[in-house]
């Protein structure tokens, strides 16, 4: 089976490699000149480490990747320890693989690595698509053309793919901005860090911290404030200043951690809600094009790939004449897990910024009495294969 996907991002290598594993002839489609990530860090959970396992990525996710050793919630003025639990090795030992945090630009080069020759095409802005019975012809900017059996929106947030079957729809703005930075390791060495999954939790904000890059090479952090700035884009430059004035009241490792850098960047949080459907015809979405979704589970990455792994788990059967049925099985089987997510991200915004008072003291008494590692709501997440699962059903 032809399958076009939209987008090399995360989830469309990721969705490239499954596809082909299943024997589908794949080819991806993005609308960049040149393959890269700007972003920093990205999460990656047992749930999708065990999936880019099984695509034979174990040990250039080793190389890359580095394990937290802790989750570590802090209190946002005194840095009181809320809660700190083991993670990565916990994770290794309870779900069967490990917890990694990476540089996106990392991750990106080892899954397109990973790809064979030929199949990934740069400068390619898809502009339009239209539905045959038996397939799909796509259009791009440059003025090439290409078809398919099966069209895959993986596109982002605001994916054209997905205008295309379902409409025109704006994204939901959080009320939130991020700020974000990243410092080498040895520019923070005094500050003494631990290598950890770390954040700070205070009243209408939180803050962020692990280390990325082969080796923790790198610092990186996440500030979320308030806002009305609407400018969603990585790469819109941000002041310190501007940072700093936000956290005012901060514990002084937190604002030693901002400060260290010497440029931030800022971008506006969007969500959607979920969709009444991802599927029209021979065109499916995925990753954030089908469930975009606050950070605030880190999920937004791993739910992709997972994403990847089901629709080829559910293409590798089909022919042509059954690709209705096999897009449907996979909106059927990825929607309410995706949505939930969604739906999880969205209370962690309220949980992580109360303000301090009997709520706030609840939440934390709550937290404290979770011993066990990782944190033992997760289980569901962290903890479920969604490919055996299939193979299951």
């Amino acid at each position: 089976m032809k399958i076009i996907v939209i987008g090399a991002g995360i989830g469309g290598l990721a969705a490239a490699l499954t596809l082909g594993r299943a024997g589908c002839e794949v080819q991806v489609f993005e609308q960049a000149a040149e393959l890269r990530e700007v972003g920093a860090g990205v999460q990656i959970s047992p749930n999708a480490t065990r999936i880019l396992h099984r695509l034979g990525l174990e040990e250039p996710l080793r190389r890359f990747g580095v394990r937290p050793r802790n989750l570590l919630i802090r209190r946002w003025d005194d840095g009181r320890a809320i809660t700190r639990q083991p993670l990565a090795d916990a994770c290794e030992r309870n779900f069967g693989a490990p917890y990694y945090h990476f540089h996106r630009a990392e991750l990106l080069d080892l899954l397109s690595a990973a790809v064979p020759s030929g199949v990934i095409h740069l400068d390619h802005r898809c502009v339009g698509l239209t539905q045959r019975e038996d397939r799909v012809e796509v259009r791009f900017q440059n003025g090439a053309l290409a078809e398919a059996e099966v069209v895959v929106g993986a596109d982002g947030i605001h994916s054209t793919v997905r205008e295309a079957i379902l409409g025109k729809e704006l994204p939901h703005f959080s009320g939130h901005v991020a700020y974000r930075g990243l410092v080498p390791s040895a520019r923070v060495a005094h500050l003494g860090l631990e290598v950890e999954a770390a954040s700070w939790w205070g009243p209408d904000h939180h803050f962020v911290h692990y280390f990325v890059g082969a080796g923790a090479r790198y610092l990186n952090w996440v500030a979320v404030t308030p806002g009305e700035w609407r400018v969603e884009s990585w790469t819109a430059k941000g002041e310190v200043a501007d940072a700093l004035k936000e956290f005012a009241g901060w514990h002084p490792l937190v604002r030693a951690m901002i400060g260290s850098v010497d440029t931030t960047n800022r971008w506006a949080l969007y969500d959607r809600d979920s969709l009444p459907q991802w599927t029209v015809g021979r065109v499916t979405l995925m990753g954030d094009a089908a469930h975009a979704m606050l950070p605030y589970m880190a999920q937004g990455a791993v739910q992709s790939i997972e994403d990847a792994a089901v629709l080829a788990k559910c293409l590798e059967r089909a022919d042509s004449h059954d690709v209705g049925a096999a897009l449907r099985r996979y909106e059927e089987t990825r929607k309410p897990r995706a949505s939930r997510c969604q739906e999880g991200s969205r209370r962690n915004a309220i949980l992580y910024h109360l303000g301090d008072g009997e709520e706030q003291r609840k939440r934390d008494a709550n937290l404290a009495s979770s011993t066990t590692a990782p944190l033992p709501q997760n289980t569901w997440l962290y903890g479920h294969d969604v490919e055996a699962e299939f193979e299951q059903s």
